[in-house]
């Protein structure tokens, strides 16, 4: 039994560090270094070269040969105009300049709101190159905790805000993760979404926001078992990207999802220095 404890921490330390790893990525969300909407009139952009424009269907992009722009998926040079099309909520890794091998930056096409924008992704950014980990509490076993899942008959979709105070966001509701943490002496509920393959998410408030963590924070909760019963360990709550970077559109949590304790567990506020 003696090594249990020690197991855990050695699994939790190995998450922290592919999380610093997906982080440092070279076009991740460290290398953020603008959000633009696009017009519907051909106009430059700041960070970027060329023209870019919306019909409100399609986004367009014109340039010359002497802008450097290629494109990601094929590295073909971009000369003349360019279009495409997405889904609200897409996003698509479009086209890339500067640097030695003429893609230090990704311009990175997005569709939020309905609306078409663009996002500078530069991988001289000093957020990335200046980045050495997320800063964190240490691991503490009290803060994995047993609850159970609760599942609506049907998912409800609750509007709720974003990082982004143009871009409005949906949380698709599908039950409440019911629970007790240290320090209190009732139950909490927090509204969940699903993710891939039945897991769940869940985006929470508490009292340690915005003094030694940011405004919120996300957990995600492996599937629950054929009893409804789930883990959720807040050793493993994460920042979102705008904790990192303003030009994210992060979803903040639906109204009730905030935790009247102090979750000193997870991640704490990058380090502004």
């Amino acid at each position: 039994m003696g090594t249990f404890p020690a197991a855990k921490v050695e699994r939790w330390q190995r998450f922290r560090d592919n999380r610093n790893k997906a982080l440092a990525a070279r076009h991740g969300w460290l290398t953020l270094t603008s959000f633009q909407w696009l017009e519907d009139s051909p106009a430059a952009v700041e960070l970027a070269p060329g023209l870019w424009s919306t019909d409100g269907t399609t986004a367009s992009l014109t340039a010359a040969p002497a802008d450097g722009l290629s494109l990601v998926e094929s590295g073909d040079a971009v000369a003349g105009t360019i279009t495409a099309a997405l889904a609200d909520e897409e996003s698509l890794m479009w086209v890339q300049f500067g640097g030695p091998g003429g893609d230090q930056v990704v311009v990175e096409l997005a569709r939020r709101a309905g609306r078409y924008a663009i996002r500078t992704r530069d991988a001289g950014s000093p957020v990335l190159t200046e980045f050495t980990g997320v800063p964190t509490y240490g691991y503490k076993p009290e803060w994995e905790v047993a609850g159970r899942f609760e599942p609506y008959p049907e998912p409800v979709d609750v509007p709720i805000a974003t990082a982004n105070p143009l871009v409005d966001g949906v949380h698709r509701t599908v039950g409440e993760v019911v629970f007790r943490v240290p320090g209190s002496g009732h139950e909490f509920r927090l509204q969940a979404e699903e993710e891939k393959l039945g897991a769940l998410t869940v985006t929470f408030h508490d009292e340690t926001n915005g003094e030694s963590t940011d405004d919120w924070r996300k957990l995600a909760v492996p599937r629950p078992r054929p009893d409804h019963s789930v883990v959720l360990d807040f050793n493993r709550a994460i920042n979102y990207p705008s904790a990192f970077t303003p030009y994210g559109t992060c979803p903040m949590p639906v109204k009730n999802n905030s935790l009247d304790v102090r979750v000193e567990a997870g991640e704490k506020l990058p380090a502004s220095d």
